[in-house]
């Protein structure tokens, strides 16, 4: 599997808001920034995704105009813009913007080692 393909398919288990679904793309010493903070570590990120996924309910999650910065046998960067939106305390919500990506090849698995979230650039 490429990292091209891996991170399509870790947006499609985002979707699904099941913990269980994502942690498999995840590597064990990652680190996400999202808006409210930084999250160091398997235990920490899952946290904040459980958090995240408690506040939006219906979560759509979709990712587009991915470049790849660099990508080899053993590392990948990407940016991309991502897009959600789905329901917080019942009403309809939506946001968006930039995120970075960096994939490590760890005996054939690509795994997302970190990710950042943030506001589009201005």
């Amino acid at each position: 599997m490429t990292p091209q393909i891996r991170l399509q398919a870790y947006a499609q288990a985002l979707a699904t808001q099941q913990w269980e679904n994502i942690s498999p793309f995840m590597h064990p010493d990652i680190c996400v920034t999202f808006s409210e903070g930084t999250h160091k570590g398997i235990d920490a990120v899952e946290a904040a995704f459980r958090k995240t996924f408690a506040l939006i309910q219906d979560e759509t999650y979709t990712i587009s105009n991915t470049h790849w910065i660099r990508s080899d046998e053993n590392m990948a960067v990407c940016i991309y813009n991502f897009h959600w939106s789905g329901l917080i305390n019942g009403q309809m919500a939506s946001g968006g913007g930039r995120g970075t990506s960096v994939l490590v090849n760890e005996d054939g698995n690509w795994l997302i080692l970190t990710e950042h979230l943030g506001p589009n650039a201005k």
